[in-house]
Parts: structure tokens; sequence; C-alpha cells
């Protein structure tokens, strides 16, 4: 008869346990959380916006599915400081390509920027010893709708001399070219093949966000992908491109802004 009591208290007790977590809360795919911490308040909603702190400390609205998850320490738990939750979450986003925006020890928040598979997702945490909180929003990269062909392109090449390439994407901090750009390159190299005489360099650009000599290297490993794909996938020949970057040095428009950085982070071609 003691075993069975034994045996129903202790049920109880992963029961209640298990029970920790608020109704509906769970994790989001991109985080989990630290140990001996449960789910005290959980709000997702579809459509929302939130002002997060950008790469130049102004305040910047982002639209899109919102996430609010609070945190609290298990009683009995060990406090881990607030400090090493935000490292914590920093070293997990940082780990798939996600960009230290913001950092403020005093106020003790952190805001980190991932672009992945066709989507931007801005993380503020704001972290306490016993507690903290996640905000995220995952806003949804416009994409080139009209993605500029052949034609439009030799007209600007024949004008100016370059033109700039948009609707060639990346991962934030990969130089591997994503499949939706298959219709950008395509009229690419349409364009070579129409013009059998034309030589061009391909010149990698990126914003300013980061160090200045990784966005050189970024951006040379970019231009390089651009051109091995025209080689071995449309059989354009080598001797016809040289690949470049130039990194944040060109911009076509002000870093100051999210738009203003997504015109920058682009592929010119330009005529030899």
């Amino acid at each position: 008869m003691l075993s069975v009591v034994f045996l129903s208290i202790l049920t109880c007790g992963v029961a209640l346990a298990a029970d920790l977590d608020t109704k509906g809360g769970k994790d989001h795919p991109l985080l989990s959380r630290m140990p001996d911490f449960y789910i005290a308040e959980y709000k997702d909603t579809e459509f929302d916006s939130y002002r997060f702190i950008g790469q130049d400390k102004k305040p910047v609205s982002i639209e899109g599915r919102k996430y609010y998850i609070l945190y609290r320490l298990n009683k009995g738990g060990a406090e881990p400081g607030e400090l090493k939750i935000r490292r914590n979450v920093q070293d997990a986003l940082k780990k798939i390509g996600g960009k230290v925006v913001f950092d403020d020890n005093f106020n003790k928040v952190s805001i980190i920027v991932l672009q992945k598979e066709g989507k931007e997702t801005w993380v503020e945490v704001r972290s306490y010893n016993k507690m903290y909180k996640q905000t995220i929003v995952e806003k949804d990269i416009m994409k080139q709708e009209v993605v500029a062909n052949a034609e439009s392109m030799g007209n600007d090449i024949n004008t100016t001399g370059h033109v700039s390439v948009y609707g060639i994407y990346f991962d934030t901090g990969k130089s591997e070219i994503n499949p939706e750009s298959a219709a950008a390159i395509s009229e690419i190299a349409k364009l070579l093949k129409g013009n059998p005489g034309l030589k061009v360099s391909i010149v990698g650009h990126t914003d300013n966000a980061g160090e200045r000599d990784y966005n050189m290297k970024l951006s040379k490993a970019r231009a390089d992908s651009v051109a091995k794909e025209l080689i071995s996938k449309y059989g354009i020949d080598s001797k016809r491109l040289a690949a470049y970057g130039v990194g944040p040095l060109a911009p076509v428009a002000a870093n100051k802004t999210e738009e203003g950085r997504a015109k920058n982070r682009r592929v010119e071609l330009v005529e030899q």
C-alpha cells in the first residue's frame, strides 16, 4: 500500500513539473530555453509591429509575426546571471548567421537580426537574474517581384557602363546563392549569350553592418559564386568574367534604414 501511495505522489510531482509552462506556451523554433526556466507568459500574434533598436542605435519599427515569451526561473533553480542569458541567446543565433546589432549591458538588452530562408527575424532579449523576456518578430523579406531582364540590363550597360542586379539572394554572412536567385542569374546569362563580345566584372556589394574587412571578403566571395554559377550552369566562358568585392564602399543609399541597407546589398555588372 505504501508503494502505491509513493508512486501516486511521484506521478503527481511529474505532472506538476510538466504543467509549469503557461497554457499554449512554447519555445521559438530558433531558440531553446535556458535550463531550469519555464514559460510564465506567452503570446503569438500573426501580424503586429515592435520597435527595436537598430544598427545605428535608433528605433526601427519591424512588422510581421510577433512572439512574446517571458521565462521565469524554477523554484530552487540555480541563477545563471543575466549576462550569461544574453550571451547564450546571442551565441545560439550567431551560429546560424545572426548578427548582434545592439547590445547594452546597462539596460540588459540585446538585439540580434537573422536573415534565413526568406525571413528576416529580429530578436530582442531582456535579461534579469531570475527571468528573461524574448520579443521576436519574423519579417518576410520583400522579394524583387520584377527582375530586370536581359534587354534592360544591356540598355543600362550601353548607357552607363554598369547595371545593378537585384534578385540575387544570400543568407546573412553566407556566399552560397539561394535558389530564389535563379531568375536573375538566368537573365544575366541571357545577356551574355546575346552579346558574345561583352565582358563584365561582377562586383559584390554589402551594407555597412559588421566589420569592413569581413564585408570586403564576403562581397568578393558572393561575386565569385555568381561567376561560378554562370560558368558551370550556363556555360559562360570564364575569360569573359572577373569577380570583385568592394564591401560597403560604394553605397547607393544611406545605411541608416533597413530599406537603404537592402538597396546596398547588391551585385553589379560593370563592362570591362
